[in-house]
């Protein structure tokens, strides 16, 4: 099947281009001298922008809109979610979490994400969570990519049973070894449940995505010791640190020091802006902290950072629509990213920056060779589109149109005499 996509403009480059696609791949990139008129088979971009699918690099799909079931989270804590969530638990079902995970599926694709990693909890012994949403990802492995994080929930060493839980996850199909340091009993169970983490990807050559000091606690530091293990086993770029709100709390003098490290490391980070404002800083009074991690200063240190949704309607968070465009507005006024080289570049923090954190760069991005997916937006550029939340008008993926909408019609009232 061909496809070919003309007047279309690129991020960071001022020309026109024509697309080419043959049996789901890009065989041509083409500069334009000048607009085209559209002929047979060809779809017009009409000087819109054409950008890699967008990616939401950590969501709970196990526990999306699950939010008062059976009772709301009253004090907006991440404890109290925790607690929520382990009555929400019992109640689960295979059907239960399909079905909750296709219509939050739906939503992501319908806002133009194609690919998905979901963290899925490993702290109930019939694992009824990494089961179904293992199954899901393989029934659906040509609409959508998932990852499916098997998460330890209630602590990896602390829970009872926690250890043998995550291997048999594991062995269940789950693609990354994830981990919650900061929710361990003790620092020195945290420290060794870092270790494991590490041992465990290394044993099943899977990836690692830890919630990693997410806490208001500037004692907590298990982030240099996830850093440490992943650059002492040469895994950095498959190891990512998600949250870490922790570093809001570090001062300036150890976060110089501990810089170093993470940049040597080459580990991800992930930060989820919209909850991590919500549920950090709940035991201050003022001044409150924002307690999202240091984006903005890990970004300009050339360390790999993307935003995600984190929740949608959930015991942690009760709103979340499926639109990383709301997120990505949000981040960057939370982290004071507000200069115009922070919103030139934007995009990239949902898009090329989370491929890396997902490991899939090989077959991510608009180039020749690579599968031919994509969205068109509705802007010129990354400012355009971040300025006016600009829809996502096409999804495509792997040369098949997955998704399309009209763009927005504004009328205006009459009485304005416009």
């Amino acid at each position: 099947m061909s496809m070919q996509i003309i007047n279309a403009r690129l991020r960071q480059r001022p020309e026109l281009y024509r697309l080419e696609i043959e049996n789901g791949t890009f065989t041509a990139i083409t500069a334009q001298d000048a607009p085209q008129a559209a002929g047979d088979g060809q779809i017009d971009a009409g000087g819109k922008l054409l950008c890699a699918p967008f990616i939401e690099p950590h969501i709970h799909l196990d526990a999306a809109l699950t939010a008062g079931e059976p009772s709301w989270n009253q004090s907006g804590t991440l404890f109290e979610g925790i607690e929520r969530w382990g009555e929400r638990k019992p109640m689960l079902t295979a059907a239960d979490i399909r079905e909750r995970a296709l219509n939050t599926l739906n939503l992501l694709i319908g806002n133009g994400v194609q690919f998905v990693r979901t963290h899925a909890d490993t702290s109930d012994p019939s694992l009824i969570g990494i089961k179904t949403l293992c199954a899901l990802r393989d029934e659906l492995k040509d609409k959508i990519d998932i990852q499916v994080v098997a998460f330890p929930q209630d602590g990896l060493l602390s829970y009872p049973g926690g250890d043998r839980l995550m291997e048999e996850a594991l062995e269940i199909g789950a693609d990354v070894v994830g981990g919650i340091p900061h929710f361990e009993y003790t620092r020195e169970l945290g420290v060794a449940s870092m270790k494991r983490v590490i041992e465990l990807a290394i044993k099943y050559d899977r990836l690692v995505d830890v919630h990693c000091d997410e806490i208001d606690d500037p004692n907590s530091r298990f982030l240099e010791v996830l850093a440490c293990e992943a650059l002492f086993n040469d895994l950095g770029s498959r190891v990512t640190a998600s949250h870490t709100t922790a570093m809001h709390s570090y001062d300036n003098a150890y976060c110089s020091k501990l810089f170093l490290l993470l940049k040597r490391s080459g580990i991800n980070f992930v930060s989820c802006p919209t909850e991590s404002i919500h549920l950090q800083g709940r035991f201050d009074s003022y001044p409150k902290r924002r307690g999202v991690t240091r984006v903005k200063e890990l970004n300009a240190a050339g360390i790999n950072v993307c935003f995600a949704e984190d929740s949608i309607f959930d015991p942690w968070y009760s709103l979340g629509n499926g639109k990383l465009l709301r997120t990505l507005d949000f981040g960057l006024h939370i982290c004071q990213m507000m200069g115009y080289q922070d919103f030139s570049q934007a995009l990239s923090l949902i898009t090329d920056n989370s491929a890396r954190t997902l490991n899939i760069e090989q077959r991510y991005g608009i180039e020749v060779g690579k599968p031919a997916s994509f969205n068109l937006l509705e802007g010129e550029d990354d400012y355009s589109v971040l300025r006016n939340q600009g829809e996502v008008l096409l999804s495509v993926r792997h040369g098949e149109i997955i998704m399309q909408r009209d763009p927005a019609k504004i009328t205006t009232p009459p009485w304005l005499g416009l």
